[in-house]
């Protein structure tokens, strides 16, 4: 079974929730309103999805970032001073045990949370003093996200799933089916668009999470664990896809645990009591049997 979501990724998912329920809205006054805009010639398209500029600089920067939480009169460090970047296009894996501080790291990197003190820019931008409606457009701009738990929103079909993070952007409804189309493509899925998530198997949904990520043309891919509760087949399936778009230019960070998901990725980073021990490029990258 899917674990729980973590809480970042909770609110990130009652958002999306939120947002199909207006969207749906949306739509059926947009319907009446385009009849009517039709028959007195003032139909307007919808804006495009926004974009700043290319960065040329790494797409993650993190310098001396630290992360304390406080539970009563207990101060936790789950982060002691980690710097690191990551260039576009890389395919970096990141490893840790649990309580290592890999998912506090996560949280920061995909902007569900930030940090207690140092900096962390994504794409050029520091995300530091961003309240949390702009980290969403953070995220949803910038940010594709593959979780271990899918995070698919049920009785809803997979085409509808895909295109949510368009949704955000206000794109019209025929281009955000075309995209969500294109995307479920990419994935060897487009005879399931129009399947709820429980018509899917495991390795299908993640399938779907995968092409969720991708719609946008976001900065870069984060996935945490995105092989965690998948059978050998579909591990499998989803790491080749994870090869495919590497090999494309895509940048993909992978959170795992796991040794031979890891050698798929060119770079390693390992972190244990919130500090990184290494950061490898391992010569041979190993497929999985």
């Amino acid at each position: 079974m899917p674990r729980p979501a973590r809480p970042g990724q909770q609110r990130a998912m009652e958002r999306a929730q939120r947002m199909l329920s207006r969207r749906r809205a949306e739509t059926g006054r947009r319907a009446s309103g385009a009849q009517r805009g039709n028959a007195d010639g003032e139909g307007q398209a919808a804006p495009p999805v926004s974009r700043r500029p290319r960065f040329d600089g790494p797409v993650i920067d993190v310098r001396d970032v630290r992360k304390i939480y406080r539970i009563g009169d207990i101060a936790v460090h789950a982060l002691r001073g980690v710097t690191l970047q990551i260039d576009r296009g890389e395919f970096v894996a990141i490893m840790g045990a649990s309580g290592s501080g890999k998912s506090t790291l996560m949280n920061i990197l995909g902007c569900l949370d930030t940090p207690t003190r140092g900096t962390y820019r994504i794409n050029g931008m520091d995300v530091r003093g961003v309240d949390e409606d702009d980290l969403a457009d953070l995220r949803n701009r910038y940010i594709g996200f593959v979780f271990q738990s899918f995070n698919l929103i049920p009785r809803t079909r997979a085409i509808a799933n895909v295109e949510l993070p368009l949704s955000y952007a206000g794109l019209h409804r025929s281009a955000r089916q075309a995209r969500a189309m294109a995307a479920l493509d990419s994935v060897g899925l487009t005879d399931r668009a129009h399947h709820l998530p429980s018509e899917l198997s495991g390795g299908q949904q993640q399938r779907v999470a995968v092409a969720r990520a991708l719609v946008t043309n976001p900065a870069m891919i984060l996935a945490d664990e995105p092989t965690g509760n998948l059978d050998t087949r579909s591990t499998s399936e989803v790491l080749s896809i994870f090869d495919r778009l590497s090999s494309q230019g895509r940048t993909i960070i992978l959170i795992t645990h796991e040794e031979e998901v890891a050698h798929h990725a060119r770079r390693i980073i390992r972190i244990r009591d919130g500090h990184i021990i290494s950061d490898e490029r391992p010569e041979v990258r190993t497929a999985l049997a």
